[in-house]
């Protein structure tokens, strides 16, 4: 019993640590740090909600979960249970087992509808799509409205329209695209994709889609910082507010768009020089380190 505790108590600390890391603001002047926290905060969740149910199930054995899984695997095949071994406690174990095979599902579901949506969006650039001296490196879809946004994958690509083209100044874009590049390069679509598959399979937690929110939000900051390392910040800046104001933008399904998250925070964060709090992220990242160690020690047990 004592083991389903540890994952009940790290399932509590998993709700209050992203409580606290979706109210503070360093995590803005601190965003790859802070992704790394969210990543852990959300694998200390997953690995605790399989093991809880799963630590009920195997309390009879009075050892750490994996050692007690492996004698109960070794009990079953031999055709006996200890005493105190119900179906119930069996029942456990399965619902353990269940909530593994919904999230790694999820996840092979969520991976399969990205490619697919990444596929078709492929096929159809190749038929409307083109290449322009203005926008470098990037393909150019003939439509008004203001959209740029980087379509992940093996060979990933970066897209513009001609309204931002023409919406745009040349130091804009400039940094836009580089923007861009750092979603293809940091392969931030991987990042989100743990938090979808979450959303997915415990979508009861409230806090577990505020947390896909706020690590969407903190991928684009990431981009916004790479890319003012290059072109300052007030390229970055004006082509935010020029987004902001253009209203209407176009992202399509499976792609990372510049416009799609927050454009005034991010303006702001942008204009204001604040130095990356290192005491903090490091009290954080420690934080993060015991949340996924826990789970993983009792599963290695």
């Amino acid at each position: 019993m004592a083991y389903a505790v540890h994952f009940a108590a790290t399932m509590v600390a998993c709700y209050l640590t992203a409580q606290v890391l979706a109210r503070s603001t360093w995590t803005w002047r601190s965003p790859r740090v802070a992704i790394v926290c969210w990543q852990a905060v959300g694998l200390a969740l997953g690995l605790s909600a399989m093991g809880l149910p799963m630590a009920l199930g195997v309390s009879a054995y009075d050892q750490p979960t994996g050692g007690a899984l492996l004698a109960l695997a070794a009990d079953l095949g031999r055709g006996t249970l200890p005493i105190g071994v119900t179906a119930l406690h069996l029942a456990g174990v399965g619902v353990g087992f269940g909530i593994g095979a919904v999230l790694v599902t999820t996840t092979v579901r969520s991976i399969h509808g990205t490619v697919r949506a990444q596929r078709r969006h492929r096929d159809l650039l190749t038929l409307v799509a083109r290449d322009d001296p203005a926008a470098p490196g990037a393909l150019v879809l003939d439509h008004p409205s203001a959209a740029a946004y980087c379509l992940p994958g093996v060979k990933p690509q970066v897209v513009v329209s001609a309204g931002t083209l023409s919406l745009l100044d040349r130091a804009e874009l400039a940094a836009v695209l580089t923007h861009e590049r750092a979603h293809a390069n940091e392969r931030h679509d991987l990042v989100l994709l743990p938090f979808t598959a979450l959303c997915r399979a415990l979508p009861w937690f409230g806090w577990v889609r505020d947390a896909h929110e706020r690590v969407a939000l903190l991928v684009e900051m990431r981009a916004d910082d790479k890319a003012r390392e290059l072109h300052a910040e007030e390229p970055l800046a004006g082509a935010l507010r020029r987004f902001a104001a253009a209203g209407h933008r176009v992202t399509p399904a499976g792609a990372l768009g510049m416009g799609d998250r927050d454009l005034d925070v991010r303006v702001q964060r942008l204009l204001v020089s604040d130095r990356p709090p290192r005491l903090l992220g490091g009290i954080a990242l420690a934080v993060a380190t015991t949340l996924v160690a826990l789970p993983v020690s009792l599963f290695l047990s």
